[in-house]
């Protein structure tokens, strides 16, 4: 992406709030499910705060209720200043929304659907023309402005869904897993974008399947679980809460994972968790020696060991450590 200013000149007057979100006892339920149970958060102004948590945590209800688009049943939401309830008007001026799927039309031009939303926005069609000229730029998109986005790739389908809902600057951008099914090269585009944005003063909350995501770009992380925030921090916060004296072990035969994450769970008496290539087990020694003595119990049962380290957990690990169960894709129509 350019150095060009993606929302434009537009800046945030200096009597907004500090806070662009401030949420105190937020609650929802669906039937019996309480899809959120309380949850507290504040973010300040011009932060990148990201959301994770494991499928049916509540992440997408958060997103829903703070966006307007549904009511809550308990607690109270604000948005730059707004309250979610009872003035959800105002704060939709002032919110833009991406949320898993694009909402773009794929039998117009990628500058066709950027016209469109401004003259939905009420610009004039000279209007819309410039900024939808910018925002293409903006977006590395002005050589296939022209082609249908039928034809775009995925990483190019979502950066032209993010342009769209940048027609009117917003003071929060709520993104609900932004690059889920990009290929790494795109989501590093993504990222980029996102980076850009907030340096142009616009909040951006993130949900994420990704913990490298939420490592890469989140200044906080929240994380929840059954609709309740277990845990919030940065991200050297939530890793040193967690402890530093992680063993990771990688195996020499694959085969025998089950029985090596047996005699590391009975050894240190913690859970161990799998890599997402199922080729490393982490858990929590405590101390080296805790470690060697884990170690030397896999070498007594013939246990080929590949490699072996002593560190500081991953993002992974800790949220692993903190809701019992590693982050999963989510499939489409599912809560979350």
């Amino acid at each position: 992406m350019n150095d060009m200013n993606p929302v434009g000149a537009k800046t945030i007057a200096p009597d907004l709030p500090s806070l662009a979100i401030s949420v105190r006892g937020l609650a929802k339920r669906y039937g019996t499910v309480a899809a959120l149970d309380g949850i507290d958060l504040d973010v300040p102004r011009g932060m990148i705060f990201g959301i994770l948590g494991p499928n049916g945590a509540g992440k997408t209800t958060l997103i829903r209720l703070l966006a307007t688009l549904a009511r809550p049943d308990g607690g109270t939401a604000s948005v730059m200043g707004h309250d979610v309830a009872s003035n959800p008007q105002a704060v939709r001026g002032v919110i833009a929304l991406t949320g898993q799927f694009a909402s773009l039309d794929e039998d117009l031009t990628g500058r066709e659907n950027l016209v469109m939303f401004a003259r939905l926005w009420g610009f004039s069609a000279s209007a819309a023309k410039t900024r939808a000229n910018e925002l293409l730029a903006a977006f590395e998109l002005s050589d296939a402005s022209r082609k249908q986005v039928k034809s775009y790739s995925g990483g190019m389908r979502r950066r032209l869904d993010i342009a769209a809902s940048l027609i009117v600057t917003p003071g929060v951008l709520f993104l609900d897993e932004p690059t889920t099914g990009l290929d790494p090269k795109a989501r590093q585009g993504v990222w980029k974008m996102i980076r850009s944005l907030a340096q142009f003063g616009v909040t951006i909350l993130l949900t994420t399947q990704y913990l490298e995501e939420a490592d890469q770009l989140a200044a906080r992380i929240a994380v929840i679980d059954r609709g309740r925030k277990i845990a919030e921090g940065t991200s050297r916060e939530l890793k040193s809460a967690i402890g530093s004296g992680f063993l990771h072990v990688a195996l020499g035969d694959h085969k025998r994972m089950d029985e090596a994450e047996k005699i590391l769970e009975k050894a240190l008496g913690a859970p161990v968790q799998r890599s997402a290539e199922g080729a490393q087990l982490s858990v929590v020694a405590g101390s080296t020696r805790a470690a060697n003595e884990a170690l030397g119990v896999l070498i007594s049962a013939g246990i080929e060991l590949s490699d072996f380290s002593m560190g500081s957990p991953s993002l992974d690990e800790v949220f692993f450590a903190l809701t019992g169960q590693p982050v999963e894709e989510e499939s489409p129509g599912e809560a979350s």
